[in-house]
């Protein structure tokens, strides 16, 4: 139990406490290359949906996504505690462990964020944490993503189907703590699933 709570505890003190940072000093858009690499940049942007930025049915559509992560994160609590109760293993509490946490950390920005930061006025502008007017309300916060690897850019080939001479990035996901979490949960599963789930021998 005390590994689960110290690895939950740790992913959403340093997701919201990264989010938070980046939304009280970046402008929405800004981009800085970190230590001056091309493909290793922090870019703040808001994504008001799933994964990839894709949404669902505008606001009725944003509630029902919001109440569905806080359902599927019930569902969680309830397998990490039986799978803790059942001394399942450290490989499968850790990867649960982080799975959750990720869940948790995109939870928070989806329910409260809109309650608690304004909307910047002018392009170079902030966030202001704890605002008094904010820029919407509970439940339909936007989650705020940083993490970007642009690690090769180019094109594809002309003869490539539907997408032939369209431009390409690989990695062109922008991510969070959070995702980052939920991402390395489910890699361990995979990755030890013969361990963490073994064949019963009859």
């Amino acid at each position: 139990m005390k590994r689960a709570i110290i690895i939950v505890f740790l992913v959403l003190l340093v997701d919201q406490f990264s989010k938070i940072w980046i939304k009280t000093n970046f402008f929405l858009g800004e981009d800085y290359q970190v230590l001056g690499w091309n493909w290793f940049r922090i870019h703040f942007v808001e994504n008001n949906g799933m994964a990839w930025g894709t949404e669902i049915g505008g606001r009725t559509g944003k509630l029902i996504l919001t109440l569905f992560r806080i359902g599927a994160v019930i569902g969680i609590s309830v397998w990490l505690k039986n799978i803790i109760k059942k001394k399942q293993g450290v490989l499968l509490i850790t990867s649960v462990s982080l799975i959750l946490a990720g869940a948790l950390g995109n939870i928070l920005d989806s329910v409260f964020y809109g309650i608690i930061f304004d909307t910047p006025e002018g392009f170079e502008a902030v966030a202001i944490f704890m605002a008094d007017e904010a820029y919407g309300s509970l439940f339909y916060g936007k989650v705020v993503d940083m993490f970007y690897f642009p690690m090769w850019r180019g094109n594809f080939p002309e003869w490539f189907p539907l997408v032939g001479g369209d431009r390409f990035t690989f990695f062109n996901a922008i991510f969070n703590v959070a995702d980052a979490a939920i991402s390395i949960g489910v890699g361990i599963m995979l990755v030890f699933s013969k361990k963490i789930f073994p064949k019963e021998v009859k």
